[in-house]
């Protein structure tokens, strides 16, 4: 009897292993924070693994292109949707997951900057020697340039901003001082060293940035990304969202 649970238990694991997929997922920077969280937990449970290629949005966009294989895909929805008409994504899986607001970081050691209003946040801005900001190019650098221009300050605001990804360590700018204040989504810089997030920005400085996730047409492991998919956008999720600075949004399409 003891040998045959053995054996038991050896094709199970056998049955497993042969069934287990190794699912490469493509994102943003944004989420990284809370997947490296989340995927322990759904490869026990899974029996899947998950290999993870995080950049600057505009990098992914770039590299499926080019024609790099991802079984799954999370970008901001406005750059999913202009990615799907390069990339064939299947119907399936294809979802709203999060949002991300925009914050401000200082050093913590200077003297806390106001943003409790937009006329705070303006001043603010307007005496900082120097801003640190995400490229125009991906979405949250693009509202702020456009929010300058419209609010009238671009022209005072522009020879004072300082572009780099936070991923690239764009925080790092203020940490050094090279940046007095720098503007980032509140996921990707809660964690940086020597900075503070003062908090998030009010309208009309604010922006939500909202992640959805996609399978491409021509992954070889379907079903097993989007067990995936529907793994990190459970409900039984959202405060593990909540904890990196996310509000989980349910919107599957």
């Amino acid at each position: 009897m003891r040998f045959r649970s053995i054996a038991v238990a050896a094709a199970c694991m056998f049955a497993q292993s042969a069934h287990a997929a190794d699912i490469r997922v493509y994102s943003g920077g944004a989420p990284q924070e809370v997947l490296r969280l989340l995927a322990p937990e759904f490869e026990k449970q899974s029996g899947h693994s998950v290999a993870f290629t995080f950049a600057l949005v505009t990098e992914i966009q770039r590299k499926l292109a080019a024609g790099e294989s991802a079984d799954v895909v999370l970008l901001p929805e406005p750059l999913l949707a202009a990615t799907e008409k390069n990339v064939p994504m299947r119907s399936d899986g294809r979802s709203t997951v999060a949002r991300v607001g925009i914050a401000l970081i200082a050093r913590p050691d200077g003297k806390r900057p106001d943003i409790s209003t937009a006329d705070a946040v303006r001043k603010t801005l307007l005496d900082a020697r120097r801003i640190a900001l995400p490229q125009a190019s991906v979405p949250s650098g693009r509202h702020l340039m456009h929010t300058f221009a419209e609010l009238g300050i671009a022209e005072a605001i522009n020879p004072k901003l300082l572009f780099k990804a936070a991923i690239d360590g764009g925080a790092g700018l203020v940490a050094t001082g090279e940046a007095d204040v720098g503007l980032y989504l509140i996921s990707e810089v809660r964690k940086a060293k020597d900075v503070v997030v003062v908090g998030l920005l009010p309208p009309p400085f604010q922006s939500f940035v909202v992640y959805g996730a996609a399978l491409p047409l021509n992954s070889t492991v379907p079903d097993a990304g989007l067990a995936f998919v529907r793994f990190i956008s459970d409900p039984a999720q959202r405060q593990r969202w909540a904890d990196a600075g996310f509000e989980l949004v349910s919107g599957g399409r």
